[in-house]
């Protein structure tokens, strides 16, 4: 607990949940206001933590959709507690980390989503061409905090960071005005969790390594290639016996299956079904991507393609520099052509009556006969925007002078770069 209050390791957990932002908790604070509320109770609060007598505040339960629908409660905790938790998180890091599989992937330093995409094209490439995906239902809501904390005391031996972990456990989910005490479960939106998480399910890493498996690890999501639909479904009934006896976690038979990898997505990459299979997309990634952009071309009806290309520009960057490693362009040719498609519908809505139209077309180089007739062609918007004559006007230069992004092209920098 020394390490974890130590004025270096505070200020590095303090400039951590501050880059982070988040959203306020039970009490209100907002991360701008956590320096003064510290400057005023950090000495209270240290003396607390050292002495074990610190108790986190109520968290706060918070819906929202997952991609493929329904929905996922979130525990947001105080800032306050974001602050200790993060600080523990550093502390408690170095302890267990080292000792993960290398496997495992999701929220560890140094790993990331892409290495998982990279190590499932790599053993799909080696021959283990059907997959077992393993979906484990409401995980963070089931975590059994006597089996967790049975883990980290294998690592842990300071009673009062024992006890603090315990009770971020077990702090209570205010939600409607009440507070609903906690028996299982670690929430996701604090920083502590996905580490506890991790803790828990190296269990489950160490197993498939005893059996000599090659898998991926994401948190909870996982997948184990093998060379046989026999010998899928062996591990699949007894990977999920072990998850269910041992951990007492269940897996979620409807979502799970023995299948070849071309067919299920995997941290929103799939693989092609080639003999030297390629990465590219999942369809779902594609469609989260476009009904984002929809959402933002909704709000930019009445402003100046500038500023749509403006705030659609992070977005787009973002989405390529997650899918960075995909092989097949096609799909991401496609999605610039669409993108500019809407954008051109959107243009073709602002000029609305037909003699702004016909005008607009003979400033962009159109000549007066087709302006004027492709103005009064009586089509709507959506079949205008992919008309020869918009394509003509708006051609890809021009959204480029406006400060729109290819994702193709941004694809591509990146792979070349990296």
């Amino acid at each position: 607990m020394e390490r974890v209050v130590d004025p270096e390791n505070m200020e590095r957990a303090y400039r951590k949940v501050i880059s982070n932002k988040g959203a306020p908790g039970v009490d209100g604070m907002t991360v701008h206001q956590l320096a003064d509320h510290l400057k005023q109770y950090w000495p209270t609060l240290r003396e607390r933590l050292l002495a074990g007598e610190y108790h986190p505040g109520s968290i706060r339960a918070v819906e929202i959709p997952k991609p493929k629908g329904g929905t996922r409660q979130l525990g947001i905790p105080t800032v306050t507690d974001r602050l200790i938790q993060q600080a523990l998180l550093q502390v408690l890091t170095p302890l267990f980390d080292p000792g993960f599989s290398e496997s495992s992937y999701g929220y560890r330093p140094g790993r990331s989503a892409q290495q998982a995409a990279s190590a499932m094209k790599a053993h799909v490439t080696a021959g283990h061409r059907w997959v077992v995906d393993l979906d484990l239902e409401a995980f963070f809501d089931r975590v059994n905090h006597d089996l967790l904390m049975a883990r980290v005391v294998r690592r842990v031996c300071d009673k009062r960071v024992l006890r603090l972990i315990r009770r971020y456990l077990e702090a209570g989910m205010f939600r409607d005005g009440l507070t609903t005490p906690r028996r299982q479960g670690t929430p996701q939106g604090g920083p502590l969790s996905p580490l506890l998480a991790n803790i828990l399910l190296d269990d489950v890493d160490k197993e498939l390594e005893r059996r000599g498996h090659c898998f991926c690890r994401y948190a909870d999501d996982m997948q184990i290639y093998v060379c046989s639909r026999r010998a899928g479904e062996r591990v699949m009934a007894s990977l999920s016996d072990f998850l269910e006896s041992s951990l007492r976690l269940t897996v979620n038979r409807d979502k799970s299956a023995v299948d070849r990898p071309w067919n299920r997505g995997y941290l929103g990459y799939t693989l092609t079904r080639y003999k030297l299979p390629k990465l590219t997309l999942t369809r779902a990634s594609l469609r989260r991507l476009m009904q984002r952009v929809r959402e933002i071309l909704k709000r930019g009806r009445g402003r100046h393609i500038r500023h749509v290309t403006r705030e659609l520009a992070p977005v787009l960057r973002g989405w390529a520099s997650y899918f960075s490693l995909v092989d097949v362009k096609g799909p991401l040719e496609a999605l610039d052509g669409w993108i500019r498609r809407r954008l051109r519908c959107v243009v073709w809505r602002q000029w609305k009556r037909p003699g702004t139209r016909c005008r607009k077309l003979l400033g962009l180089g159109l000549d007066a006969y087709r302006a004027w007739k492709s103005t009064g062609n009586g089509r709507g918007p959506w079949w205008n925007a992919g008309a020869s004559h918009m394509n003509q006007a708006l051609p890809r230069r021009w959204f480029e002078q406006q400060g729109l992004i290819s994702v193709l092209d941004t694809v591509r920098w990146l792979t070349r770069s990296s």
